[in-house]
């Protein structure tokens, strides 16, 4: 029978080695093994988990080739070479599966901020969602907008641009604070030197990809372009997609889409990104087609 005094021992050391290995960065030049952070200026002190690179990072206790398996870590986002101990897993895998997991559901349920909002100076339309919940329920109602939010956008676009464009939340609101400002500044400083132009762009709260479609019909604009938030996942919870359409109109295949996506710090780069769908853009204008009708 174990002693409470044992079974504190061993919960101290737990501690006391999770605590170690939290307040470690890894240093790629030593081959993934992590060192002693300089930022932490208490003996207590714990890092941010989740700003440790997983491509760089070796778990495996005293492995045979750590160059090797960082050079298979690096083609995947893949969590390979984890250890375990036993049948589980350790205890710092754990945690970030669930740090990650955690970064996941705070992207889905917060709300883009409204800082972000006024500093684009976009004006707000919402879908026929009246919550959170329901938007996450009913995905066909983030598709549609009421008369109410069909006028406003009338009234506040410019009527038959080249090119309309707007921001979405979609299933990651992380993703738009994150990346949108500076992928909206790359494709309006593309399209300017194409001397495209370009309507009056906005926030949609609440929006699906299809909700392109009637802003394409009310607008009558040539290209329409939403920049939305993706499904996160366990790699990165601020992946952004941009998703364009010549002539979109309601119940049109999908088919007819073109998709730029994965635009995030580990993916495509923001201005990156907004400097090619300026090019894919002007493409679309010059042969009238986008999607699987467009050839790349």
């Amino acid at each position: 029978m174990i002693s409470e005094s044992e079974i504190k021992k061993v919960v101290e050391q737990v501690l006391s080695e999770l605590s170690g290995t939290l307040n470690m960065e890894c240093c790629p030049e030593k081959g993934g093994i992590p060192e002693k952070s300089d930022q932490c200026e208490e003996e207590s002190c714990l890092n941010d988990i989740t700003t440790i690179d997983l491509r760089k990072q070796v778990l495996v206790p005293k492995p045979n080739n750590p160059e090797g398996l960082l050079r298979i870590k690096e083609t995947t986002p893949a969590r390979i070479g984890v250890w375990r101990a036993g049948p589980r897993y350790k205890t710092e895998t754990l945690l970030r599966f669930r740090a990650d997991h955690a970064a996941a559901m705070d992207a889905v349920f917060t709300d883009v901020s409204e800082k972000f909002i006024k500093k684009l100076n976009l004006f707000e339309v919402k879908t026929m969602c009246g919550s959170k919940d329901e938007f996450l329920t009913r995905p066909d109602l983030g598709r549609k907008f009421d008369d109410e939010n069909i006028e406003i956008i009338k009234q506040k676009c410019t009527k038959n641009p080249q090119v309309q464009i707007y921001i979405s939340d979609g299933l990651s609101s992380t993703a738009v604070d994150t990346n949108a400002e500076d992928t909206l500044e790359a494709i309006l400083q593309g399209l300017k030197g194409y001397g495209i132009k370009v309507g009056i762009p906005f926030f949609v709260k609440y929006g699906r990809v299809p909700s392109m479609d009637p802003i394409s019909e009310a607008t009558g604009a040539d290209v329409t372009c939403v920049l939305i938030g993706e499904r996160p996942g366990l790699v990165t919870a601020e992946s952004m997609s941009v998703y364009m359409a010549y002539k979109a109109t309601v119940n049109m295949p999908e088919a007819r889409r073109t998709v730029v996506s994965n635009i995030h710090r580990g993916g495509t780069p923001a201005v990156e990104a907004g400097a090619h769908i300026a090019d894919i853009i002007k493409l679309m204008l010059d042969k009238k087609a986008s999607g699987i009708d467009l050839k790349l």
